[in-house]
């Protein structure tokens, strides 16, 4: 049989674990939305797919699985501030949006301008796992931005690349 670690204990192991820090936005039918997130990553390049992981008990979920789209925007370290907004600080989506330049791709999905880069996607498939859906979307469009440096997430903390130390030591 095998055990399972703590829900508190995986959280903080977690919590050491540096990640880069994106908006995931959606638009459509079921209207606008938006939220911060560092569970992305690659998935496949053939066909160029990634997977995004959003709380299922969000108020959006039901959205961005209505509109079957969403865009990850990969963050700079200059976006610390809208960051915080998306992640929800700021209730308020028009706000949210007025913080910022948006770029309108042909799938019409809002991609932040000045990201490094924004990947549109259509939803392949949803997969419910513990308290979160993880969705996988199979990537239609790639606009790169700035070359600045990416927002990084470790020790609960937004931090820029040259801000990381040691965990301990």
């Amino acid at each position: 049989m095998t055990t399972q670690v703590a829900r508190l204990e995986f959280r903080e192991a977690m919590a050491r674990v540096c990640a880069p820090v994106n908006i995931v936005t959606t638009d459509g039918p079921a209207g606008r939305g938006g939220f911060t997130a560092t569970a992305m990553c690659s998935v496949s390049d053939d066909p160029p797919t990634l997977l995004v992981c959003m709380n299922e008990r969000s108020a959006q979920t039901g959205m961005f699985l209505a509109n079957q789209r969403f865009c990850v925007n990969v963050l700079t370290q200059s976006h610390m501030h809208l960051a915080a907004k998306f992640a929800g600080t700021i209730r308020d989506m028009a706000e949210r949006y007025n913080a910022a330049r948006w770029q309108t791709m042909p799938s019409g999905m809002p991609a932040l301008l000045d990201a490094i880069v924004s990947f549109d996607c259509e939803i392949g498939a949803v997969n419910k796992v513990g308290t979160h859906n993880v969705m996988f979307g199979r990537v239609v469009d790639i606009r790169h931005g700035s070359d600045e440096a990416a927002l990084l997430y470790v020790g609960r903390n937004y931090m820029q690349p040259s801000a990381l130390g040691s965990f301990g030591g």
